[in-house]
């Protein structure tokens, strides 16, 4: 494991170009992947455009909160993201109830993950999952991520494998700055072609909106209890495994304390929850934020910058977003991720005893398959431990 508490803390010493990359680039993968399921669900509800902006500057600044202090804290990229599921679910569940009622789910949610993290329950469940699993959990989860370039490609061949060569000569030349040559030349080709369309970009301030809460217990079935299930296995579950993966034994009871009792305060104000995060982590937390381990955390500290930067400017985020080709930002996102994906699949197939439970964990997650409305990333893990009780059982 890391040593994750250096003697010092030095953050503007500590940070590099690679690392204000990666967190601008987790920032930018983060965002993109989930803002448009917020507007959607926010128009099937009824929402204002007041209601949806406050929605995005809540979850940012809670984000960003989270992102920078946890990271200063235990000198790790701690990463913190909203509910990619949970704002999936809200395009059918929100429209079903008011939206004080959704504010007070949102709050029972947040409060059950605040008990877990008091407790210390799913601290000790963590630390009984084997390197191997959660090794094979990270790169499942990355892996089709990493597809996504192989989409772009079919979308923008000339763009994508400029940016891919790019890389692998940024690779040769000069590692820690190969992913920003590829994002550089990626947006440098964008415009010369003709895909960056900043038509509809209007920079104006979001302005919060208090939204006094409501408890019913239809409320609670639709939406606070798929909330926390969703949460904890398709965020913190695959968020500690990507932190623990990669090296960083940093205790998880902090951290669900910590996103939870966040994300109460913020729920008024829109925030559907805030928690770990596995995809811009992975980011933060691989080689390519960082050569040193021991100073990756300014990368989190950066996306924890760039979050509040982006939360101030909620209402004009997506127009924004939508200026950019979406064959660039899965470029650069995979591109991002391949060290991590490497690293993953090497520490997976480690232990000779724990290679098919690996496998099968691998396979599982990378399936993107749903279960009962929980996500692959849970049963990935239930197959991999069941597996590993099977075969190995009962041996020394």
């Amino acid at each position: 494991m890391q040593d994750v508490a250096p003697t010092r803390l030095r953050p503007l010493a500590d940070t590099s170009t690679s690392a204000v990359v990666a967190g601008f680039i987790a920032m930018l993968t983060g965002y993109t992947s989930s803002l448009v399921l917020m507007f959607q669900a926010g128009q099937a509800a009824g929402l204002s455009a007041g209601q949806i902006s406050s929605w995005i500057w809540a979850l940012s600044i809670g984000m960003a909160l989270c992102c920078i202090v946890l990271s200063l804290r235990y000198r790790a990229p701690v990463m913190i993201a909203w509910s990619t599921p949970g704002a999936a679910l809200l395009i059918t569940s929100l429209p079903q109830v008011s939206y004080g009622e959704a504010i007070g789910a949102y709050i029972l949610a947040s409060g059950l993950i605040l008990l877990i993290g008091l407790t210390g329950t799913f601290d000790r469940l963590m630390r009984r999952i084997p390197a191997s699993i959660a090794a094979a959990l990270l790169a499942g989860v990355l892996f089709k991520i990493g597809l996504e370039i192989c989409v772009a490609a079919e979308q923008q061949p000339t763009l994508v494998v400029a940016m891919l060569l790019v890389y692998l000569f940024g690779k040769r030349l000069w590692p820690r700055y190969a992913v920003l040559a590829a994002l550089i030349v990626g947006s440098l080709l964008a415009g010369l072609f003709g895909l960056l369309d900043f038509s509809g970009f209007e920079l104006q301030l979001a302005t919060p909106q208090w939204t006094t809460p409501s408890f019913s217990l239809a409320a609670a079935i639709s939406i606070g209890i798929p909330l926390f299930i969703v949460a904890m296995a398709s965020q913190n579950l695959p968020g500690m495994a990507v932190l623990r993966a990669n090296g960083y034994d940093v205790p998880a009871s902090p951290l669900l304390t910590s996103t939870g009792l966040v994300s109460i305060l913020m729920a008024p104000f829109g925030s559907h929850g805030i928690h770990m995060a596995a995809i811009s982590a992975a980011i933060c937390a691989g080689p390519e934020a960082h050569e040193d381990p021991h100073k990756r955390y300014t990368a989190a500290v950066w996306c924890g910058v760039f979050y509040a930067i982006a939360g101030l400017f909620g209402a004009t985020l997506a127009s924004l977003f939508a200026a950019l080709p979406a064959a660039l930002i899965l470029s650069i996102a995979a591109l991002a991720l391949f060290a991590s994906i490497i690293g993953g699949l090497t520490q997976a197939m480690s232990e000779p005893n724990e290679r098919e439970a690996a496998l099968i964990t691998f396979l599982v997650t990378a399936s993107g398959m749903t279960l009962a409305g929980v996500g692959s990333a849970f049963w990935g893990i239930v197959a991999g431990l069941l597996t590993l009780a099977i075969l190995n059982a009962g041996k020394r």
